[in-house]
């Protein structure tokens, strides 16, 4: 008899509750629950995606060994045996630096691997950590730190209550939001604009814009221009107020660098006319209740750490952080600031990659000098490769540069359940089960939601008899590297691993729970099946900074060295085309290509061209075309469309399905191309080593 089970969708940000109904094993449906306090029934095409990948005839039920440059079935015996002293050889033959660990973006939406799983990983205690977060976040998590003490204090919009939204270099209404768990953006646009106003400033008229009251135009990686613009003349508004000494440190520093910003060329260096600077700055201080968001776009670029930070900086100078309707700390039930001060995720520049001197950013080294530590010879050089949940060919700058380094290694293990761009390398590939047969709750995006809540949920699926957890995986892995086969080693690593999971994921929430801010716990919860609602944002001003003083740091040195740096660097090159990148509601990264209900449809890999640069070019629609940068070449349809600025190009990532030994049957079928193999693993964010795939200088011409 089919049962309806309370579940939590874990392909994006947006964390919306879901009903799955089952019967045994079998998935039947799935569909947005209305008793969710967060999505309340919300959801997005993506959620067929929990049913596909589960029952994916593509996805692996049993680990893969490489025997002669082919995969072939294991038990998990000899698999996890292979890997773990293929590893351990490894460490032991060249220290603990020569392994590497990379984590995808999927594990920030994985219980076990949050918790039990990042304990692991730590404890191998190699410099060599690589994840998702130098793709897209490490500006912001830096600015956080540098300003509020902790690199997880990131504030939201309190959308719920805002009148004024100014949203740069986002598109939330295909992300959800994006460090700003809200479900159903389209609704919350809709109702602030009916209090107020949305605007967006992009290179592009996305989704989100064509749903705002206003779309303002900005050329690629000149955002921190425009954001020192609007801080010149906010801080020069008859309205703006001088926050408090007790709370905030180094206004008259920031005052002094905002009215220092040249206006001269500003509007040719951001593509922004003034006025609407001005007019963008006098709302932010007279509007009651407003907030200014930044997201990918800000980050993917040279001076992504000052745009992070300016962002932040512009919401307190007008009086909008902390407090009702503007930027505001969520009160999360279990505190991940908490988590990641035991794990040790905090801190910056404790150590630098080995080869090119990048800075690490909470405990972890950029993915963009990957290749490097691979491929460059001597101590430390990076030998063996971990990667968990991940596809860094073609998530990670100069995916090309990445593929062949990959082929180098003497030994590389993937947590995975797919054979794809990058596991391909593996030597021995372990799947975990799929999201619908583990408990979750949203430790990490619980932190950055809109509204307080907590949400526990059961698997909806019993697992299968042969599956493992992706944490029981890594546990395995690390207790085997260090205890050895032999028969006192073999009981001590049953031992250790049973402790470890009698504890389990539900534990560690357990216990966050019940220290958190609500003193909470999972029988409370089970009580609330559905999500627990805790009520709209609060402010929590200084209670929760980290900073030494207890004060909001306004003007950070680093930042403010930057800032004068940025503010001496030459106007670049207005001729050149540059490359931003662009995502779509039915996809995610590339690991939901495989699902045949999401990629149906018209072709998504193209590339976007404004009409006069395409007539500037010779370039019709439809036209096959050739797009090189410095790193490499590829080929994709063009669409001609003015969504797009003049000098801006746009190619979706997560495609470029077609290499070989590829299993991923649909995907295949709708190959496209990776933006990846065009961008430039040396164009990064000085402070973070984030890597920068907006306004990257290509060359586009008849293919």
């Amino acid at each position: 008899m089919a049962e309806t089970k309370v579940a939590t969708c874990v392909l994006c940000e947006a964390a919306c509750g879901i009903l799955v109904e089952v019967e045994g094993r079998e998935v039947r449906s799935v569909r947005g629950d209305p008793d969710d306090p967060l999505s309340r029934g919300y959801i997005c095409p993506k959620v067929v995606g929990m049913r596909a990948l589960r029952d994916d005839p593509d996805r692996l039920r049993a680990p893969l060994v490489k025997d002669g440059g082919s995969f072939r079935e294991a038990s998990w015996e000899e698999a996890l045996s292979r890997a773990a002293h293929g590893l351990a050889a490894v460490r032991s033959a060249h220290g603990r630096d020569a392994l590497a660990v990379y984590q995808g973006n999927p594990v920030a939406h994985n219980l076990g691997l949050l918790t039990i799983g990042q304990a692991v990983l730590r404890s191998f205690r190699t410099k060599n950590l690589y994840s998702a977060s130098t793709a897209d976040q490490a500006p912001h998590m830096l600015a956080a730190e540098e300003m509020f003490g902790s690199p997880v204090l990131m504030p939201v919009p309190d959308l719920d209550r805002t009148d004024y939204l100014l949203i740069v270099g986002a598109n939330p209404l295909v992300s959800n939001g994006s460090i700003m768990t809200a479900p159903d953006m389209k609704r919350r646009l809709s109702e602030i604009r009916a209090r107020g106003k949305v605007v967006v400033v992009d290179p592009r008229r996305t989704e989100t814009a064509e749903a705002a009251d206003e779309h303002v135009f900005i050329k690629p990686a000149s955002d921190p221009w425009f954001l020192l613009g609007l801080l010149h003349f906010a801080l020069a508004a008859p309205g703006v107020r001088r926050p408090s000494d007790s709370l905030f440190t180094g206004f008259d520093e920031l005052r002094e660098l905002a009215a220092g910003v040249p206006l001269d060329d500003l509007s040719q260096r951001t593509g922004v006319p003034l006025s609407t600077m001005r007019t963008i700055a006098t709302s932010l201080v007279t509007t009651a209740r407003a907030s200014v968001y930044g997201r990918v776009g800000i980050c993917h670029q040279e001076h992504g750490s000052l745009a992070a930070w300016l962002v932040y900086a512009l919401n307190a100078v007008t009086g909008h952080l902390d407090t009702p309707g503007g930027a505001m700390f969520t009160t999360p039930a279990v505190e991940i600031q908490k988590l990641v001060r035991l794990l040790g995720f905090t801190g910056h520049d404790r150590w630098k990659s080995r080869v090119r001197g990048l800075s690490e950013v909470a405990g972890e080294l950029p993915i963009a000098t990957l290749a490097d530590e691979i491929e460059a010879p001597g101590k430390g050089q990076v030998r063996a490769l971990l990667t968990c949940a991940g596809n860094p060919v073609l998530s990670a700058p100069n995916g090309g540069r990445i593929d062949r380094a990959l082929g180098g290694l003497e030994m590389m293990v993937s947590i995975d359940g797919y054979v794809n761009e990058t596991t391909r390398h593996a030597d021995v590939i372990l799947p975990a089960v799929p999201a619908l047969e583990r408990d979750h709750y949203d430790v990490a995006l619980n932190g950055f939601a809109v509204r307080n809540v907590a949400k526990f949920v059961k698997a909806p699926v019993e697992r299968d008899a042969n599956g493992r957890y992706d944490w029981e995986i890594l546990l395995e892995l690390a207790v085997r590297m260090r205890t050895g086969s032999s028969a006192p080693g073999v009981a001590l690593r049953r031992a250790l691993v049973s402790a470890v999971s009698a504890i389990g994921p539900s534990g560690v929430v357990e216990i966050g729970l019940r220290v958190g801010p609500q003193r909470l716990s999972l029988a409370k919860l089970a009580a609330h099946p559905h999500g627990l609602d805790l009520g709209p944002l609060e402010p929590r001003l200084p209670a929760v900074l980290e900073t030494r003083d207890r004060r909001v740091a306004l003007s950070p040195a680093k930042m403010m060295r930057e800032a004068r740096r940025l503010l001496r660097e030459p106007a670049p090159d207005s001729h050149a085309l540059v490359l931003i990148g662009r995502r779509h509601l039915r996809s995610n990264n590339s690991w939901l290509h495989n699902a045949s209900q999401l990629v149906k449809g018209k072709p998504r890999c193209t590339l976007l061209m404004h009409p006069d640069d395409a007539d500037r070019h010779g370039l019709v629609d439809g036209a096959r075309v050739s797009i090189a940068s410095r790193v490499g070449r590829i080929e994709a349809p063009l669409e001609v469309s003015s969504d797009i600025m003049p000098g801006v190009v746009s190619l979706p990532h997560g495609f470029g399905h077609d290499r070989a030994r590829v299993e991923l049957s649909v995907a295949r079928e709708h190959a496209g191309v990776s933006v990846n193999d065009i961008t430039d693993d040396r164009l990064i964010d000085r402070l973070t080593g984030n890597a920068a795939f907006s306004g990257v200088p290509v060359v586009v011409a008849p293919a």
